[in-house]
């Protein structure tokens, strides 16, 4: 009986083990607990196992939880399934708390939990668990060498890739093809291509993954000639290509100029059957989002038999690249009913259309499905929502996104710079740049390109040359995006010089680095240089865009070139095909107005497709006021009073200004009550200038600077010898009914003499000054400069709100046109 008994026991343990050797496979390897059957086998143990295989391969893992928690006796075969439970359930941290209770750990216990690392994406602790299992004195297979190197990323330095190869070979796996083929993948991950060249070179045996992986590191890195090369040779050595082969290689070929060759891949994808292949679909769509055959990509995605959410994807974000915002929000919507996974939907995509078109409803909808699918927690959704808030100038929502992100790179901080800079923060800009230095973040092309911006936009010539230092320091200066950054920021600080010396030095230009040039020229009211610098750009074969002609037409405005306007208005549109936009229409009209065209402005007005707004209006009274056209100007007037939302008092003034200069005070007196009544104020004008790295603001007859005493001597002590070179002062410019006497007086102190003044005490003699007003400057105070120029022999460089003057010896860049 007792024998009996013992052997229907040995029975029952032979087939438990037999069935549990066939089905308990985690990771890819066969599990048999060894030690279990050393010890004659726990049948009870054995029979949890079992169970709790079953449950785990349901992907019940509550189940498994419960019935490990009641087990009786655990081996380690019973832990290292429970590790597995918690890593398929992502929980992490509760699988790393059982592997440091256990007792006795395996090669495949170490193995398990480092192959969980590489799917949480932390390369750098499954690097330290791996050094802490060779200090355990447990040795390493095959498989944890091919799940370790499975968790590369750019963390993993090469010094490291190149340690584990040398395990690779003492431990004697380095004939494993599969451990090889990681090995290689680790190379090309680690920016180490000359390494992973040379062991595709050492391999003795190859297989289609091998090349494919080296094919993959080739055009990631850019090398997309010999990614293609070695797709010869893999299809000349008889590897038949594999769906990831075309994939790689396609993405080569969105690296060509052409896109020939991509158009035969598309063929042998179709005559090797892998044209159904959503992966190789994707990859095809990919290629002609990327060369801009949107109408190719679409046909493609439509004739598509099976579709997922990444096709989705990239149709809408190319269609979003493109301009094409309607067929990329419709697609969304589309999307949106499909039954593909949600938290794969392009987001990111999406909140940049939102942050482009500023529309901060769609932005908050976007953000609202994201958290709801946790999307919001990805790297590029958070980053995107950062730059759609701070775009849409919601700076508060901004913060509190870029402060819970984790693991902050370049890419929030230069959002949110930006950002600042989009909206006229640009000190607040500044010192977040100073912020994220104090962080030890490493600025990348983006975020120097947009605090050169704000250096421009503040005229901080001294700034901007750090900027240029570190620009240098960081390998950047070749970068065609910084180039035109620096060419803007030094023409935007009135050294022109400095931006066309940057010009010409540039290894490589676009259409962006010509229209900074262009532009530099026309802020600086050279026509002719504008002129040439847009033909020598259609002469190198670029196309001019919009940008390009709106530099062209702001020349002629601040030049008075009339029919060289209308001609490149024309061209535009007949020769380019670009429809002008609203600020083209502005341009043209301002032109016509400030030569006293006033009918050809109307009648352009009224064929254009676009309505006039408050930029184009306050041109036209502006002109009025120029050309004493008080009839043209009622009628600006009246269309500007009639606007819902006005930026600030300038209509106002500048209407009450036309009233006061033709001595008409009781209209005058009716506007200003209008504009009390309305609740607008008028901007207080101000100027300012940079004197050894600080900033000093002056506003009209300012008095609270700690030199106000001497600024105030040396004014009274220039117009002593203005008055010698027979300057007058122009008392049309005070439009206060006041005697003239306080009229003289007050013009001394306008804001851009402060400034000035304050310059010519605190620099060496014979050193340029320059001075940044924001409103334009009054036509008392050019005549002014241009005298002051001629006594104290320097050049001064005034950049009012409209363009650049440039005096010395008693000139004016303008020729008194502006």
């Amino acid at each position: 009986m007792n024998t009996s008994n013992a052997l229907n026991r040995w029975n029952i343990t032979i087939a438990v083990t037999k069935r549990f050797y066939r089905t308990n496979s985690i990771y890819g390897s066969n599990l048999v607990d060894s030690r279990s059957v050393k010890t004659g086998f726990d049948v009870e143990t054995s029979r949890y196992n079992f169970q709790l295989k079953n449950f785990l391969r349901q992907s019940q893992f509550s189940e498994a939880r419960k019935l490990f928690d009641e087990m009786p006796r655990k081996n380690t075969c019973s832990v290292n399934m429970m590790i597995s439970c918690y890593l398929k359930s992502d929980n992490l941290s509760h699988a790393r708390e059982l592997f440091d209770n256990m007792g006795d750990r395996t090669a495949v216990s170490w193995t398990i939990l480092i192959g969980g690392y590489a799917k949480n994406n932390q390369p750098i602790e499954a690097f330290n668990l791996y050094v802490d299992m060779f200090r355990a004195g447990v040795k390493p297979d095959e498989i944890t060498i091919a799940t370790l190197l499975s968790s590369c990323d750019e963390k993993i330095t090469r010094k490291d890739v190149c340690q584990v190869h040398t395990h690779i070979t003492r431990l004697g796996f380095g004939s494993d093809l599969a451990v090889c083929n990681s090995l290689v993948d680790s190379y090309c991950k680690s920016q180490s291509l000359d390494l992973a060249v040379r062991l595709f070179e050492e391999m003795i045996t190859r297989d289609t993954i091998t090349f494919n992986t080296l094919i993959t590191g080739f055009a990631k890195e850019g090398l997309n000639v010999p990614a293609i090369k070695l797709f010869s040779e893999m299809q000349y050595h008889g590897f038949r290509p594999s769906d990831f082969t075309f994939a790689a290689i396609l993405r080569a070929c969105v690296g060509l100029d052409g896109t020939t060759l991509g158009q035969q891949v598309h063929g042998l994808v179709v005559k090797s059957n892998f044209v159904d292949d959503v992966f190789i679909g994707n990859a095809l769509l990919d290629f002609y989002s990327k060369h801009d055959y949107i109408e190719d990509m679409r046909r493609f995605f439509d004739e598509m038999p099976e579709l997922d959410g990444v096709s989705y994807n990239i149709v809408i974000t190319s269609y979003a690249w493109n301009g094409q915002l309607k067929e990329s929000l419709n697609l969304f919507r589309e999307l949106r009913l499909s039954k593909f996974s949600r938290r794969n939907f392009p987001f990111a995509t999406m909140l940049s259309i939102s942050a482009n078109t500023q529309d901060i409803e769609m932005g908050r909808q976007v953000h609202t499905q994201a958290v709801m699918t946790t999307a919001d927690t990805e790297i590029q959704v958070g980053n995107s929502l950062v730059d759609m808030y701070a775009k849409c100038g919601r700076f508060d929502e901004a913060n509190v996104i870029f402060k819970n992100l984790a693991g902050k790179t370049s890419v929030p901080w230069t959002a949110l710079i930006s950002g600042y800079v989009q909206q006229g923060l640009n000190d607040e800009a500044l010192k977040l740049f100073n912020e994220m230095r104090r962080n030890n973040v490493r600025g990348d092309q983006a975020t120097f390109a947009s605090t050169l911006r704000a250096s421009a936009n503040l005229a901080l010539l001294s700034l901007g040359k750090q900027f240029h230092s570190c620009i240098i320091g960081s390998g950047f200066l070749s970068n065609i995006f910084c180039g035109s950054a620096l060419l803007d920021m030094y023409a935007k600080c009135g050294s022109l010089k400095d931006a066309i010396a940057i010009f010409r030095h540039m290894p490589e230009r676009n259409s962006i680095s010509w229209n900074a040039m262009i532009s530099a020229y026309a802020q600086n009211g050279d026509a002719k240089a504008t002129l040439r610098s847009f033909e020598q750009m259609v002469q190198s074969g670029l196309q001019p865009d919009p940008v390009s002609f709106l530099g062209v037409l702001t020349a002629c405005s601040h030049c008075g070139h009339v029919d060289e306007a209308l001609q490149y208005f024309n061209t535009m549109a007949q020769t380019y095909k670009l429809a002008p936009r609203k600020e083209h229409y502005a341009s043209l009209v301002d032109v016509l107005c400030r030569r006293g065209r006033f009918n050809e402005a109307e009648s352009l007005m009224a064929r254009m497709p676009v309505k006039p707004d408050e930029i184009m209006w306050s041109s036209i009274l502006n002109s009025c006021r120029i050309h004493k056209n008080q009839e043209f100007a009622k009628k600006a007037a009246d269309e500007l009073f009639s606007l819902d939302v006005l930026r600030d008092a300038a209509a106002y003034v500048t209407m009450s200004n036309i009233y006061a200069e033709a001595g008409e005070w009781e209209h005058m007196a009716k506007v200003k009550k209008a504009m009390r009544e309305r609740g607008v104020r008028k901007v207080p004008a101000y100027s300012w200038v940079e004197i050894a790295f600080k900033v000093h603001i002056f506003s009209a007859n300012d008095r609270s600077h700690p030199l106000n005493e001497e600024i105030r001597i040396k004014i009274n002590d220039l117009s002593e010898q203005m008055e010698e070179k027979g300057y007058k002062p122009d008392l049309s410019c005070v439009l206060q009914n006041v005697d003239d006497v306080m009229k003289a007086e007050s013009l001394k102190y306008h804001s851009e003499r402060l400034a000035i003044a304050f310059a010519l005490i605190s620099t060496p003699e014979g050193s340029p000054v320059l001075v940044i007003k924001n409103l334009r400057a009054c036509v008392d105070c050019h005549a002014a400069i241009k005298v002051i120029s001629k006594i104290v022999r320097r050049e001064i460089t005034v950049r009012d709100s409209s363009r650049f003057h440039h005096f010395k010896d008693g000139v004016c860049s303008c020729g008194d046109y502006w």
